[in-house]
């Protein structure tokens, strides 16, 4: 099933069930009003919510009436899928990624890089909707996408192995973490951080459960990772079509692995994979970052300048038959003072 969360006014919104054509979708109310709550009791509600995304499906493929309160699904009225959570975590599954940007940098490669993932505690009590405008008070704080995919998962007790760790992910979608490069940098050097270079990340419309990864009688879901193509659009080229599967070197499972090695991982985890990153220049990039760090090797310096007032920016992977699997992450960058959707909640 796909599962989405709609603008109320509200800080956690109204949960919403989606056909899996993205077309139509269906309030929750009656199940459950948002998805901490079916998160929190996930074998009690995920059951009634499938029961009503195969109605909303069959509905699709004319095989049943259209449920009385179904309407068109638009992701302009989407939060991200979990507006807040107790936990976000990126990482940086994909090693080719960092192996580029030390590299140009003439940094040696840290230690046990292929053997232990990098994971990073970020913010999670603000997310921006996959069509929010992402808004930031200066151009020269050199803002960076980073186009991955995230799990949430369900509760994950301490010292759970990674095989069985994969058990409890519930749902998937795509992320675009996004980094301001130059106060990273200053938080680099003094040792701490990332805090004022981490703004709020991006999700898309929806997140879906893993039986949404089978085409044909096929999984692209395979031991934790996706194989899928995840394409990145900026100002409407294309600059990525990475393969997140292959190359992905620590799987979720692992991720969660490592993360819940000193402590239990409460339902409503949030653990990113980082930006989805290939060895084939072919494929292009899924961060501006490894842009800048391939044309320093090649030339000796970066030629490709960070995100400015209005670009645009498309993070999408498409489905085996050819359809968005979770809806574009489709967002504009704005000034600060010229943002349209900054939400300031009272109560």
């Amino acid at each position: 099933m796909k599962l989405a969360t709609y603008k109320d006014g509200s800080r956690d919104g109204q949960l919403v069930v989606v056909s899996r054509d993205l077309s139509t979708a269906h309030y929750a109310t009656g199940i459950a009003n948002q998805l901490q709550q079916v998160l929190d009791d996930w074998n009690f509600y995920a059951p009634q919510l499938q029961d009503l995304s195969d109605l909303l499906n069959r509905t699709r493929e004319g095989n049943t009436s259209k449920p009385r309160h179904a309407f068109g699904f638009d992701p302009k009225q989407c939060m991200a899928p979990l507006p807040r959570a107790y936990q976000w975590v990126d990482s940086m599954a994909f090693v080719n990624h960092q192996e580029v940007c030390h590299q140009a940098q003439n940094e040696a490669t840290p230690t046990r890089l292929d053997t232990e993932p990098l994971m990073m505690q970020g913010a999670s009590d603000d997310f921006l909707g996959a069509c929010d405008e992402i808004a930031i008070a200066s151009e020269a704080l050199g803002l960076d996408f980073q186009a991955g995919l995230a799990v949430i998962t369900g509760d994950v007790r301490l010292g759970t192995p990674p095989a069985q760790a994969l058990a409890s992910v519930r749902l998937l979608m795509l992320a675009n973490s996004l980094c301001l490069r130059q106060p990273m940098t200053l938080e680099q050097t003094r040792g701490l951080g990332f805090i004022q270079s981490k703004p709020a990340t991006s999700f898309s419309p929806v997140a879906v459960t893993l039986d949404e990864l089978v085409f044909n009688g096929e999984s692209v879901w395979d031991q934790g990772r996706v194989h899928l193509n995840l394409q990145s659009t900026w100002n409407g080229r294309k600059v990525g079509m990475c393969e997140a599967g292959p190359e992905m070197t620590f799987h979720f499972g692992q991720l969660m692995a490592h993360l819940c090695k000193t402590r239990n991982l409460r339902a409503g985890t949030l653990i990113g994979s980082g930006p989805v990153s290939n060895q084939n220049k072919s494929h292009g990039y899924s961060s501006i970052m490894e842009k800048r760090a391939r044309e320093t090797l090649q030339n000796g310096q970066p030629a490709t300048e960070f995100l400015k007032y209005g670009d645009t920016l498309r993070i999408e992977m498409k489905g085996r038959d050819g359809q968005s699997l979770f809806g574009a992450i489709a967002q504009e960058i704005v000034s600060l003072d010229s943002a349209r959707d900054a939400c300031v909640y009272e109560g």
